[in-house]
């Protein structure tokens, strides 16, 4: 200790895990200030109390966490997952717990898949002008540090086998491409960004990604 300075390890919060995805993809929107936000939802959340969710446009489906509307006993789902309190009574530290529902969100949840998919896009177009630079940028981008060789071998090796997987079934491919409402660039083959796309979200369910070190 004379010598390294630490800290405790421990998992981001929900707001911030959300507004890591977005920010890594480079859909996150940097506005302060402002009425709550009505980001993707489940369908049907609030009808059992009567209530309804009109889904916000445009550049407020990416605000931070911080803006997002939830009722003071019904959490954003998402965020109630990775341990955000209820509003009934003032919290001055949040529990941090580690369950399978958690990987399901990060996994599955349409603003994550989406903010994937961005970032995939954003690899390809920004990354380098071959596999070997881009998965170095990829990796730089969601953990802030570069590969080893080790580590850019499996990611090469994944990304491998994600463009086998989405040539021979390329429906599949379109489906997944089509999550989220940002727009996909024109021209760009929707079978190397599906490939990119399960890549991106792999990086992002890192451990080292979620997890402040």
């Amino acid at each position: 200790n004379r010598l390294l300075a630490r800290a405790p390890r421990f998992r981001l919060s929900a707001e911030e895990l959300r507004d890591g995805a977005l920010s890594v993809s480079g859909l996150l929107n940097p506005e302060i200030g402002g009425p709550s936000v009505f980001p993707y939802q489940p369908a049907n959340y609030l009808s059992s109390i009567g209530k309804g969710w009109k889904e916000s446009n445009g550049g407020a489906l990416y605000r931070r966490g911080l803006y997002t509307f939830w009722r003071r006993t019904m959490l954003y789902p998402s965020f109630q997952i990775f341990d955000a309190p209820s509003r009934e009574f003032c919290s001055v530290t949040r529990p941090r717990t580690n369950t399978p529902l958690q990987a399901l969100v990060t996994l599955n949840d349409p603003a994550f898949v989406e903010a994937a998919r961005v970032f995939g896009q954003r690899i390809m177009t920004e990354g380098g002008s071959d596999d070997g630079e881009r998965l170095s940028f990829a990796f730089t981008a969601a953990t802030s540090r570069p590969p080893n060789p080790a580590e850019l071998s499996v990611l090469s090796a994944t990304l491998a086998e994600q463009r086998a997987v989405y040539a021979s079934d390329p429906g599949s491919a379109g489906r997944l491409v089509k999550n989220g409402r940002a727009a996909i660039l024109p021209g760009v083959d929707v079978t190397e960004l599906a490939s990119w796309t399960a890549l991106s979200n792999i990086l992002l369910n890192l451990d080292e990604t979620i997890t402040r070190e």
